[in-house]
C-alpha cells in the first residue's frame, strides 16, 4: 500500500484508499469472459425453455432435442463473433484501455468508469488535488470528476457473499446477491486490498 498518490493503492486523508488502474482491453480479456459468460447463462436458460416447449409438444426424443440445439448453436456463434467485434469496437473507442477509479473503505468498495477521453494523468492530478485539499474539506473535494465519470457500482462490504481473487487478471470479484462487481488491482498492492476485503466482508466465502 502506498502512501503517496499514483496509480498504487493510496491512503487518502479523508481515510479512503483510493487508486487508478488502467485495464489493457486486449491483454486482460476478464471483461470479455464476462461477456462471453452471460451470453452462455442466456442460451442456456433459452435452450431449456425451448427443450421443455418442443418435448411438451412434439414429446422428447434425440431428433428434436438435436434440432432444438443445432439452431441455438448457430445463432449462438454468430453472435459470439459480433460480440467480439463489438468489444474490439469499445476497446478501440477506450483507446485500449479501461480506466477505473476505485474508492473503497470499511464499509463499501466503488468500481468508477472514468469518461474515455481523460487521461490517467489528468485522473492523478486530480487524486493529488483531492489529497492535498481533503484534511480541509474532505466532502467538496474532488465532486467535479468524480460528477463526469460514466457509470459507478457501489459494493456495501457487509453484502458481500463471496470474494473470488484472480490474480492473473490483477482482478477481485466481489459477488452480492443481486449484484457483481470487478475490482482491478496492482500486483503490489493485490495481497493488501484482498486481505482488506477479507477482513471487512464478514459475510462472504473466499477463494484462493
Amino acid at each position: 500500500m502506498s502512501e503517496k498518490t499514483d496509480s498504487r493503492v493510496t491512503l487518502c486523508p479523508d481515510g479512503k484508499y483510493r487508486w487508478v488502474y488502467e485495464v489493457p482491453m486486449l491483454k486482460n480479456p476478464s471483461i470479455l469472459y464476462d461477456v462471453y459468460k452471460v451470453l452462455g447463462i442466456s442460451f442456456g436458460v433459452v435452450w431449456l425453455l425451448n427443450v421443455l416447449l418442443i418435448g411438451c409438444e412434439d414429446g422428447f426424443s434425440l431428433k428434436n432435442l438435436w434440432g432444438s440445439t443445432y439452431v441455438l448453436l448457430v445463432v449462438a456463434l454468430v453472435l459470439a463473433v459480433i460480440a467480439l467485434i463489438a468489444y474490439v469496437i469499445v476497446a478501440w473507442c477506450y483507446g485500449w484501455k479501461y480506466v477505473v477509479l476505485f474508492t473503497m473503505d470499511e464499509k463499501e468498495i466503488v468500481h468508477q468508469q472514468m469518461p474515455r477521453q481523460v487521461k490517467k494523468a489528468q485522473i492523478l492530478g486530480a487524486l493529488t488535488s483531492f489529497a492535498g485539499v481533503a484534511a480541509g474539506k474532505p466532502s467538496v473535494v474532488g465532486t467535479g470528476y468524480l460528477a463526469a465519470s460514466r457509470s459507478t457500482t457501489t459494493s456495501e462490504l457487509a453484502n458481500v457473499a463471496r470474494l473470488i481473487p484472480c490474480r492473473r487478471y490483477h482482478l477481485i470479484k466481489i459477488n452480492c446477491l443481486l449484484k457483481k462487481n470487478r475490482i482491478y488491482v496492482p500486483d503490489e498492492d493485490f495481497d493488501f486490498v484482498y486481505d482488506f476485503l477479507c477482513q471487512h466482508c464478514t459475510n462472504a466465502k473466499f477463494s484462493q
